[in-house]
């Protein structure tokens, strides 16, 4: 396993405090359960016999790192976060469970990624769209070009925001959806929804990728569900004490992790 590294600075542009002990938990508990969702760690492949080195893009704490080298002991799997606590926890956790395949390294996805051309046989990114830009996924997926081998694969997930029949929640959602649109987060024309996922064929496409394919998965977020805990969670991190002020300012800083008093009934 690879010992993490410290990059020469931290220009973050996660919304939510990263070295937050709570957070962390929050994102191993989310991560579970959407491959728990997705109906696995690569539903999509049942042959792995030709895939040798995996890279996850920002991994955060190595959840499906974690269990992708559990599931393939012969591969060899690398996670890159900028997040040195994420890192660090990432790889305390493979040497606990022996998980000798699996490696971690800090690093910023936003900039030129520090492997050698064609490293990885499969470059996965799920749910990165909270530290992107419209900026900065051009560039990265020139990296990701670069850095995976002839016939390997470039696999993105990302997420809509929820569909519910709660109006406060579909009040909330709006806010959320408008505010990072005015953070110049947002590919909605009119800030109602995030409008990411209907981007990602076209980023494969600038890239020259071929035979892009799509897999829509729900996950049920209701009451009474198992993951309505999580969607819980996700709603208290993610809206400010007043959700006015984030229409208002239109800045990531309304993001910040703070104190907050939000009574949400779905």
């Amino acid at each position: 396993m690879t010992l993490p590294t410290t990059p020469s600075k931290d220009p973050n542009e996660y919304f939510i405090d990263a070295e937050n002990a709570a957070e962390m938990a929050r994102l191993l508990y989310q991560d579970n359960l959407t491959t728990q969702g997705m109906g696995g760690t690569f539903p999509e492949r049942t042959d792995f016999s030709t895939i040798h080195d995996v890279l996850d893009i920002g991994c955060g704490p190595g959840g499906w790192v974690h269990d992708m080298a559990f599931e393939h002991p012969k591969i060899q799997l690398t996670g890159i976060d900028i997040s040195r606590n994420m890192v660090e926890y990432a790889h305390t956790h493979a040497f606990v469970q022996g998980l000798n395949n699996a490696h971690f390294r800090v690093m910023d996805a936003t900039k030129p990624l520090d492997f050698p051309d064609g490293s990885f046989d499969i470059v996965n990114a799920r749910f990165i769209f909270s530290f992107m830009s419209p900026a900065t996924w051009p560039a990265l997926m020139n990296e990701c070009m670069r850095i995976t081998r002839p016939g390997g694969i470039i696999r993105l997930t990302e997420s809509e925001w929820y569909l519910t029949n709660s109006l406060g929640h579909e009040t909330l959602h709006g806010m959320m959806a408008l505010a990072l649109k005015k953070a110049g987060k947002g590919y909605s024309p009119d800030g109602r929804n995030v409008g990411i996922t209907p981007m990602l064929g076209y980023f494969l496409q600038q890239v020259n990728c071929q035979h892009i394919q799509h897999m829509a998965h729900m996950l049920d977020y209701s009451a009474g569900t198992e993951a309505w805990s999580a969607f819980y969670q996700n709603t208290i991190d993610f809206f400010p004490n007043s959700p006015e002020e984030a229409i208002m300012r239109g800045s990531r800083s309304v993001f910040k992790k703070r104190k907050r008093s939000l009574l949400l009934c779905v």
